[in-house]
Protein backbone atom coordinates (compact mmCIF):
# COMPACT_ATOMS: atom_id res chain seq x y z
CA UNK A 1 0.00 0.00 0.00
CA UNK A 2 1.36 3.42 -1.02
CA UNK A 3 0.88 6.02 1.72
CA UNK A 4 0.20 9.55 0.43
CA UNK A 5 0.14 12.98 2.08
CA UNK A 6 -1.54 15.85 0.19
CA UNK A 7 -0.23 19.39 0.76
CA UNK A 8 -2.26 22.20 -0.83
CA UNK A 9 -3.69 25.45 0.53
CA UNK A 10 -7.05 24.91 -1.22
CA UNK A 11 -9.42 22.65 0.70
CA UNK A 12 -11.32 21.67 -2.44
CA UNK A 13 -8.11 20.51 -4.12
CA UNK A 14 -7.11 18.46 -1.09
CA UNK A 15 -10.55 16.87 -0.92
CA UNK A 16 -10.70 16.20 -4.64
CA UNK A 17 -7.26 14.63 -4.84
CA UNK A 18 -7.95 12.72 -1.64
CA UNK A 19 -11.16 11.19 -2.99
CA UNK A 20 -9.49 10.26 -6.27
CA UNK A 21 -6.47 8.60 -4.68
CA UNK A 22 -8.44 6.89 -1.91
CA UNK A 23 -10.53 5.15 -4.55
CA UNK A 24 -7.45 3.27 -5.76
CA UNK A 25 -6.92 -0.15 -4.14
CA UNK A 26 -3.16 0.36 -3.72
CA UNK A 27 -3.20 3.97 -2.46
CA UNK A 28 -3.91 5.22 1.07
CA UNK A 29 -4.23 8.95 1.84
CA UNK A 30 -2.85 9.21 5.38
CA UNK A 31 -3.35 12.96 5.82
CA UNK A 32 -3.25 16.43 4.34
CA UNK A 33 -1.77 19.85 5.03
CA UNK A 34 -2.83 23.41 4.18
CA UNK A 35 0.66 24.97 4.11
CA UNK A 36 4.30 23.98 3.78
CA UNK A 37 5.10 24.06 7.48
CA UNK A 38 2.20 21.75 8.25
CA UNK A 39 3.29 19.49 5.37
CA UNK A 40 6.72 19.03 6.96
CA UNK A 41 5.23 18.36 10.39
CA UNK A 42 2.66 15.90 9.09
CA UNK A 43 5.15 14.11 6.84
CA UNK A 44 7.45 13.51 9.79
CA UNK A 45 4.53 12.33 11.93
CA UNK A 46 2.73 10.16 9.37
CA UNK A 47 5.73 8.85 7.41
CA UNK A 48 4.10 8.81 3.93
CA UNK A 49 5.76 7.24 0.90
CA UNK A 50 4.78 10.15 -1.35
CA UNK A 51 4.02 13.80 -0.63
CA UNK A 52 1.96 15.71 -3.21
CA UNK A 53 3.44 19.16 -2.69
CA UNK A 54 1.75 22.29 -4.01
CA UNK A 55 4.25 24.96 -5.01
CA UNK A 56 2.48 28.10 -3.83
CA UNK A 57 1.39 27.83 -0.20
CA UNK A 58 1.34 30.21 2.78
CA UNK A 59 3.62 30.09 5.85
CA UNK A 60 6.19 27.94 4.02
CA UNK A 61 6.08 27.43 0.26
CA UNK A 62 6.41 24.05 -1.40
CA UNK A 63 10.05 24.63 -2.32
CA UNK A 64 11.14 25.35 1.24
CA UNK A 65 9.05 22.46 2.52
CA UNK A 66 10.67 20.11 0.01
CA UNK A 67 14.14 21.23 1.09
CA UNK A 68 13.31 20.60 4.73
CA UNK A 69 11.83 17.19 4.09
CA UNK A 70 14.53 15.90 1.77
CA UNK A 71 17.32 17.48 3.79
CA UNK A 72 16.23 15.47 6.81
CA UNK A 73 18.91 13.15 8.19
CA UNK A 74 16.46 10.26 8.46
CA UNK A 75 17.26 7.25 6.28
CA UNK A 76 13.69 6.96 5.03
CA UNK A 77 12.46 10.13 3.40
CA UNK A 78 9.30 10.51 1.33
CA UNK A 79 9.31 11.02 -2.39
CA UNK A 80 8.03 14.48 -3.32
CA UNK A 81 5.82 15.06 -6.33
CA UNK A 82 5.46 18.78 -6.95
CA UNK A 83 2.07 20.09 -8.07
CA UNK A 84 1.95 23.34 -9.99
CA UNK A 85 -0.48 25.41 -12.04
CA UNK A 86 2.26 26.67 -14.35
CA UNK A 87 4.49 24.40 -16.42
CA UNK A 88 7.44 26.78 -16.16
CA UNK A 89 7.07 27.92 -12.57
CA UNK A 90 10.47 29.04 -11.22
CA UNK A 91 9.87 27.07 -8.05
CA UNK A 92 9.90 23.82 -10.01
CA UNK A 93 13.54 24.30 -10.99
CA UNK A 94 14.62 24.58 -7.39
CA UNK A 95 12.31 21.78 -6.26
CA UNK A 96 14.07 19.39 -8.65
CA UNK A 97 17.43 20.56 -7.39
CA UNK A 98 16.22 20.02 -3.81
CA UNK A 99 15.48 16.40 -4.67
CA UNK A 100 11.85 16.31 -5.77
CA UNK A 101 11.13 13.30 -7.97
CA UNK A 102 9.21 15.25 -10.56
CA UNK A 103 6.21 17.48 -11.04
CA UNK A 104 2.70 17.38 -12.40
CA UNK A 105 0.38 20.10 -13.63
CA UNK A 106 -2.76 20.48 -11.53
CA UNK A 107 -4.98 20.31 -14.60
CA UNK A 108 -3.57 16.94 -15.67
CA UNK A 109 -6.11 14.11 -16.17
CA UNK A 110 -7.02 12.13 -13.06
CA UNK A 111 -5.37 9.01 -14.47
CA UNK A 112 -2.08 10.93 -14.80
CA UNK A 113 -2.12 11.85 -11.12
CA UNK A 114 -2.69 8.26 -10.05
CA UNK A 115 0.05 7.07 -12.40
CA UNK A 116 2.44 9.76 -11.17
CA UNK A 117 2.03 8.73 -7.53
CA UNK A 118 2.75 5.10 -8.41
CA UNK A 119 5.78 5.99 -10.54
CA UNK A 120 7.32 8.20 -7.85
CA UNK A 121 6.59 5.69 -5.09
CA UNK A 122 8.44 3.03 -7.08
CA UNK A 123 11.57 5.18 -6.97
CA UNK A 124 11.38 6.43 -10.53
CA UNK A 125 11.03 10.02 -11.66
CA UNK A 126 8.22 11.67 -13.57
CA UNK A 127 10.31 13.17 -16.36
CA UNK A 128 8.92 11.80 -19.58
CA UNK A 129 6.73 14.74 -20.75
CA UNK A 130 8.42 17.07 -23.22
CA UNK A 131 7.49 20.05 -21.07
CA UNK A 132 9.62 18.63 -18.26
CA UNK A 133 12.64 18.20 -20.50
CA UNK A 134 12.23 21.77 -21.71
CA UNK A 135 11.92 23.02 -18.15
CA UNK A 136 15.09 21.27 -17.00
CA UNK A 137 17.00 22.36 -20.08
CA UNK A 138 16.07 25.98 -19.43
CA UNK A 139 16.93 25.56 -15.75
CA UNK A 140 20.36 24.14 -16.61
CA UNK A 141 21.11 27.07 -18.92
CA UNK A 142 20.93 29.50 -16.02
CA UNK A 143 24.28 30.56 -14.54
CA UNK A 144 25.06 28.98 -11.18
CA UNK A 145 28.52 28.81 -9.61
CA UNK A 146 27.49 25.83 -7.48
CA UNK A 147 27.05 23.51 -10.42
CA UNK A 148 28.80 20.13 -10.46
CA UNK A 149 31.92 19.88 -12.63
CA UNK A 150 32.18 17.57 -15.65
CA UNK A 151 34.92 15.72 -13.73
CA UNK A 152 32.19 14.49 -11.36
CA UNK A 153 31.25 12.08 -14.15
CA UNK A 154 34.77 10.61 -14.35
CA UNK A 155 33.79 7.52 -12.37
CA UNK A 156 31.20 6.47 -14.96
CA UNK A 157 31.98 3.97 -17.69
CA UNK A 158 31.42 5.03 -21.33
CA UNK A 159 28.22 2.95 -21.44
CA UNK A 160 26.96 4.52 -18.20
CA UNK A 161 27.59 7.95 -19.73
CA UNK A 162 25.53 6.89 -22.75
CA UNK A 163 22.69 5.77 -20.47
CA UNK A 164 22.83 8.98 -18.42
CA UNK A 165 22.66 11.06 -21.59
CA UNK A 166 19.54 9.19 -22.70
CA UNK A 167 17.96 9.50 -19.24
CA UNK A 168 18.46 13.25 -19.50
CA UNK A 169 16.62 13.25 -22.80
CA UNK A 170 13.59 11.74 -21.12
CA UNK A 171 13.96 8.17 -22.40
CA UNK A 172 12.38 5.32 -20.45
CA UNK A 173 14.38 2.17 -19.66
CA UNK A 174 12.66 0.35 -22.52
CA UNK A 175 13.51 3.14 -24.97
CA UNK A 176 17.13 3.24 -23.78
CA UNK A 177 17.37 -0.53 -24.21
CA UNK A 178 16.10 -0.21 -27.79
CA UNK A 179 18.50 2.67 -28.57
CA UNK A 180 21.54 0.80 -27.22
CA UNK A 181 20.38 -2.64 -28.38
CA UNK A 182 20.65 -4.22 -24.92
CA UNK A 183 18.23 -5.91 -22.52
CA UNK A 184 16.03 -3.67 -20.39
CA UNK A 185 17.40 -5.37 -17.24
CA UNK A 186 20.89 -4.32 -18.34
CA UNK A 187 19.69 -0.72 -18.53
CA UNK A 188 18.21 -0.99 -15.03
CA UNK A 189 21.58 -2.20 -13.78
CA UNK A 190 23.35 0.72 -15.44
CA UNK A 191 20.87 3.20 -13.97
CA UNK A 192 21.38 1.77 -10.48
CA UNK A 193 25.16 2.08 -10.81
CA UNK A 194 24.90 5.65 -12.10
CA UNK A 195 22.76 6.71 -9.15
CA UNK A 196 25.11 4.95 -6.70
CA UNK A 197 28.30 6.42 -8.17
CA UNK A 198 26.92 9.95 -8.32
CA UNK A 199 25.18 9.57 -4.92
CA UNK A 200 21.77 10.50 -6.35
CA UNK A 201 18.31 9.53 -5.13
CA UNK A 202 16.61 9.02 -8.48
CA UNK A 203 16.43 9.81 -12.17
CA UNK A 204 15.22 13.37 -11.56
CA UNK A 205 18.50 14.27 -9.89
CA UNK A 206 20.40 12.38 -12.60
CA UNK A 207 18.78 14.56 -15.27
CA UNK A 208 19.72 17.74 -13.43
CA UNK A 209 23.34 16.58 -13.06
CA UNK A 210 23.52 15.65 -16.75
CA UNK A 211 22.46 19.15 -17.78
CA UNK A 212 24.46 20.99 -15.15
CA UNK A 213 27.73 19.25 -16.01
CA UNK A 214 27.22 19.94 -19.69
CA UNK A 215 26.86 16.26 -20.61
CA UNK A 216 23.64 17.24 -22.35
CA UNK A 217 23.27 20.71 -23.77
CA UNK A 218 20.20 22.78 -23.05
CA UNK A 219 17.78 22.54 -25.94
CA UNK A 220 19.25 19.27 -27.23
Amino acid sequence: MIRVLIADDQAMVRQGFGALLSAQPDLLVVGDAADGAEAVTEARRLDPDVVLMDVRMPVLDGLAATRRLLGDARAERPRVLVLTTFDLDDYVYEALRAGASGFLLKDAPAADLVHAVRVVAAGDALLAPAVTRRLIADFAARPDHRRPRPTDLAGLTPREVDVLRLIARGRSNAEIAADLVVAEQTVKTHVGRILAKLRLRDRAQAVVVAYETGLVAAGE
